[in-house]
């Protein structure tokens, strides 16, 4: 018996070490980011490439989180931009939106609709903040209105009651603020960034557009380095 327990420390003890010294990819971005739509692809090929070599991470940046500028004084802005990102990226752009001019640009909802499902299904946020950018970018959905996010919701299994009480509530709204200030404790000031934690080290591998093939030759490097 001693043995044993022997052996299932030693195991215990080599597991934590691995989990402590794996390195993290960190990306830091915002469901309203035309950038991050536009990487959004590139992202998904990034972390299927790096497999088990990387865990990732999330973090809100907070693009214009609590803004109170409409689509009447953002929309020429937000077209030029969109424009760019569409030749970029080929990511389809329904602009209509752009022609609401009541509607709010506030990124700070559909930042939080992630955090609520980092807390009632963390194995598919990712997949939940794509579904966020393609319903504003794609289907104009109104990102302010959480109807939209519970639509979303029930297609992820999600209950949607439960969705409803966590996105309304404090704990979520201080979550997604602990966010915002996470990004803006790694430096980061422009979305979408990637940032791989290796150690006790930080590297930024991007920041803005960037193709999976020059993502993960960098974040291989600096893995092999040492």
């Amino acid at each position: 018996m001693k043995q044993l327990l022997v052996f299932f420390l030693l195991i215990f003890s080599q597991s934590s070490l691995m989990s402590q010294t794996k390195a993290k990819l960190i990306y830091v971005g915002d469901p309203m980011c035309s950038w991050c739509y536009g990487i959004a692809d590139e992202l998904t090929k990034t972390v299927e490439s790096l497999g088990a070599d990387t865990d990732l991470q999330l973090i809100m940046g907070g693009l214009r989180p609590y803004n109170t500028e409409t689509m009447k004084d953002l929309g020429d802005f937000l077209k030029e931009h969109w424009d760019h990102v569409n030749q970029a990226s080929g990511q389809p752009f329904n602009y209509g939106i752009l022609q609401d001019h009541s509607f709010v640009y506030d990124t700070e909802p559909p930042s939080r609709a992630v955090l609520v499902v980092r807390k009632l299904k963390p194995e598919q946020e990712l997949a939940f903040f794509k579904s966020i950018q393609t319903a504003f970018y794609k289907d104009n959905k109104n990102t302010n209105k959480v109807e939209t996010y519970l639509e979303l919701a029930k297609e992820f299994g999600i209950d949607e009651a439960a969705f409803k009480q966590a996105f309304e509530s404090a704990e979520m709204k201080a979550a997604v603020r602990a966010d915002f200030q996470e990004a803006a404790n790694l430096g980061i000031r422009s979305f979408p960034s990637l940032v791989l934690q290796k150690g006790e080290e930080y590297f930024l591998v991007a920041n803005g557009y960037a193709p999976s093939e020059k993502v993960v030759k960098a974040v291989r490097s600096i893995l092999t380095e040492n």
